[in-house]
């Protein structure tokens, strides 16, 4: 065995979590970190990984960015024919991982994932830089290539093609996850880490309970 990677470890003591110091509702208390995550200021604190499900049940991994979160869930943007896009179409359950490794904490989240509002996705494409919208177009994305001249030559055709003014591809947009399960943690010393969990009953309300670590 590898006794260099066996030998990695830390302490973590930057924080603590206590269930009578969090928010009631899993909502408040992500948006307290998330801010708190925006104000540390390290590189890219709204990406999340994201994991689904494919129809013979083997799960799969990658990372996404947040771009819009509010009470219902949290949104992101891709290509609806890419292969996450098709896990949710077999599969519209999904989980999201936030991982600020400075601050020591840790956030999953699962739920039921459910596409945006046209409108909704409208908007955003259109905030996005040209390179960005006409790479939206050029990206057969998740799919195979002869190689990286199919994408360039996609790109250069659909900028001649639409110019300034790319519409949104129909096959692009917005997910929303759904929370039913939270859990936030935060690394603590001797791997004693705090662990809360918020799971949402059938009655619609958010049971909070600590987890052992």
């Amino acid at each position: 065995m590898d006794r260099s990677l066996q030998d990695l470890r830390k302490t973590y003591e930057k924080g603590q979590l206590d269930e009578n110091e969090t928010a009631s509702e899993p909502y408040n208390q992500f948006q307290k970190w998330f801010d708190e995550a925006l104000k540390y200021g390290f590189f890219e604190p709204n990406a999340m990984t994201l994991a689904t499900v494919d129809e013979r049940g083997r799960p799969a991994c990658r990372p996404v960015l947040i771009k819009d979160h509010d009470i219902h869930g949290i949104i992101w943007f891709s290509n609806y024919q890419s292969r996450k896009g098709q896990h949710l179409e077999h599969n519209d359950f999904a989980a999201l991982q936030f991982y600020w490794a400075e601050l020591e904490r840790v956030i999953r989240v699962e739920g039921r994932v459910e596409k945006i509002d046209a409108k909704a996705s409208d908007d955003y494409f259109n905030s996005r830089p040209l390179s960005h919208r006409i790479g939206a177009w050029a990206s057969p994305q998740s799919h195979v290539i002869p190689g990286r001249k199919t994408i360039v030559a996609n790109a250069a055709r659909y900028g001649a093609e639409y110019g300034l003014h790319p519409p949104r591809p129909p096959h692009w947009g917005g997910y929303r996850l759904l929370p039913d399960y939270w859990e936030f943690w935060q690394g603590r010393p001797s791997r004693l880490h705090d662990r809360i969990a918020y799971t949402l009953t059938e009655e619609g309300q958010w049971l909070k309970q600590r987890l052992a670590p």
